[in-house]
């Protein structure tokens, strides 16, 4: 009896291992994709990556376009909702690589710290701004979210753009983009929902 007993324990098991599996295999593949648009082809894009590559992203017919634009340090406010790319640093503090403020409708979203691709070892914190004070070296942000805080130095070099409405006219050739969410399909083409365009500037993050 505990013979049986044990194996369908072991079948049970083993069915949920295969469906927990399952469950990851189905979840697309997230590619960040960061460059300039070189070719429109219809709803695909061609676009020259920062590593030389030829990367071709298919936008969604509804896909949800937004600008970025230049903006500076006097556009951080107590309680804007910003993302800090940045680079942690040995006293616990993180380095900002690149600032930008997100909308008032866009609060909250992927709220928290996490690694990030912009180089090695860096990582994102989008949060409120609970304090910021003006310093030797920069502007030293204290950025509180729903699991904690971080302290941003933000360099007086360091790149800050600011979230705007985009149109789909800005999606033309030689534009400066970032796709935060393009997900790789069981074919191995790219595809994406929402695409990121610098209006005069490079999105740096």
């Amino acid at each position: 009896m505990r013979r049986i007993h044990g194996r369908v324990l072991c079948v049970i098991f083993a069915g949920l291992l295969l469906a927990t599996t399952s469950v990851f295999a189905q979840q697309p593949q997230i590619v960040r994709v960061r460059g300039q648009i070189e070719k429109i082809d219809g709803q695909v894009l061609t676009i020259k990556a920062r590593d030389g590559t030829d990367v071709q992203v298919k936008l969604a017919d509804n896909a949800r376009v937004l600008a970025l634009v230049k903006a500076t340090l006097a556009d951080i406010k107590p309680n804007s909702y910003i993302g800090v790319a940045a680079m942690p640093q040995p006293d616990g503090t993180q380095k900002a690589v690149a600032v930008h403020i997100f909308l008032e409708q866009m609060r909250g979203l992927a709220e928290g710290h996490h690694p990030w691709d912009v180089q090695p070892g860096s990582t994102m914190t989008n949060a409120s701004v609970a304090t910021t004070v003006a310093g030797v070296d920069g502007q030293t942000i204290i950025v509180k979210y729903k699991d904690g805080e971080k302290k941003i130095i933000v360099a007086p070099t360091t790149p800050i753009v600011a979230y705007a409405p985009g149109d789909k006219a800005e999606v033309k050739l030689g534009a400066q983009v970032i796709i935060i969410r393009a997900e790789r399909q069981p074919d191995g083409s790219l595809s994406a929902a929402a695409i990121n365009v610098g209006r005069g500037v490079t999105p740096p993050m």
